[in-house]
């Protein structure tokens, strides 16, 4: 029941959101007093978001192809 209440906060997510809250970590983690366990949950965070950094921008990816006038598929220019 958490795991799929995780999903739909994913897939809610915004890319420019994910963005965000990703170099929120990243500064959060160039702080100098930071203990290792929070870094290493921060590190899990960080990857988390980076995934789905990469999982929206390759669904962007797909939706900028195009079919083309003989039904290929094409490349958005």
């Amino acid at each position: 029941m958490e795991e799929n209440r995780e999903k739909d906060a994913v897939q809610e997510t915004s890319l420019e959101e994910a963005f965000a809250q990703l170099e929120q970590i990243i500064n959060t983690m160039e702080q100098d007093e930071l203990p290792l366990e929070d870094a290493f949950s921060l590190y899990e965070q960080g990857l988390k978001k980076l995934k789905l950094c990469n999982e929206k921008l390759d669904l962007v990816e797909k939706k900028m192809q195009v079919l083309g006038n003989n039904g290929e598929l094409m490349e958005f220019e």
